[in-house]
């Protein structure tokens, strides 16, 4: 979606991932929570990744449908998306797509429990947020976010100096900082001076505790947002 909408605006994406997404080694607990959703209140995603791994187990585990009184909420259009595609329209979603907006968008938790299928890396501070309002957060790893092989062609690319290095998540930061640095290139100080991009908030703050100046960051916090934000202050000039 990154690169075919860098695309629409004239630049030429260069590949080279620093993360892969893979399944949890044992989904028992993961399937045992989709089995009890009449038990919960609310079932958050907070990537599409989510979404898609929960309705795969449900497939998996011959869970039909959501159960009616379930209420679903997102954290931005890119899951709501996700889950739509799926034939159901999230519930709840903050304006603002950061995991600090969620929380005060359920309603009364007290008393209530709250599912968070999550990945293995995912920070507290959603779960916290809901223990605060007085609710129960049950925080299941759905998937794990490793690093990715290093791609060859792109870290050919990335000696040869690019313009701007965009990164979406802290994990893409994190790896990237490490992968770069393994083949022999001084991440903080990257051939050609390339602008750093991040798509919201948290990734920038991950950027910028591993050293980063961060040149660009969107008011929306979408891919779509990062990209306009790309055009503006790289493309266009």
């Amino acid at each position: 979606e990154l690169a075919a909408a860098l695309i629409t605006i004239g630049a030429e994406p260069v590949y080279l991932p620093t993360i892969q997404i893979v399944p949890v080694k044992d989904s028992l607990i993961l399937d045992r929570s989709l089995q009890k959703l009449d038990c919960y209140e609310w079932l958050i995603f907070t990537s599409a990744n989510a979404v898609e791994v929960v309705f795969d187990r449900l497939a998996e585990i011959g869970v039909d449908n959501l159960h009616e009184d379930l209420r679903i909420a997102v954290i931005g259009p890119a899951t709501a998306a996700s889950l739509e595609e799926r034939g159901t329209k999230p519930d709840f979603m903050p304006d603002e797509y950061i995991t600090e907006a969620l929380a005060p968008g359920l309603g009364d938790l007290r008393g209530r429990w709250v599912l968070l299928p999550t990945a293995d890396i995912a920070h507290d501070t959603l779960p916290k947020s809901i223990q605060k309002a007085g609710g129960f957060p049950h925080v299941v790893t759905a998937y794990r976010t490793v690093p990715a092989d290093p791609d060859p062609d792109g870290l050919a690319a990335l000696r040869s100096g690019v313009d701007v290095v965009t990164f979406t998540s802290g994990s893409t930061v994190r790896s990237f900082n490490k992968m770069v640095g393994e083949a022999g290139i001084d991440p903080l100080n990257l051939p050609g001076g390339p602008k750093i991009a991040c798509i919201g908030p948290k990734t920038k703050a991950a950027a910028e505790r591993i050293g980063y100046r961060v040149d660009i960051q969107p008011e929306k916090y979408t891919v779509q947002g990062l990209v306009e934000a790309i055009n503006q202050q790289v493309v266009r000039n």
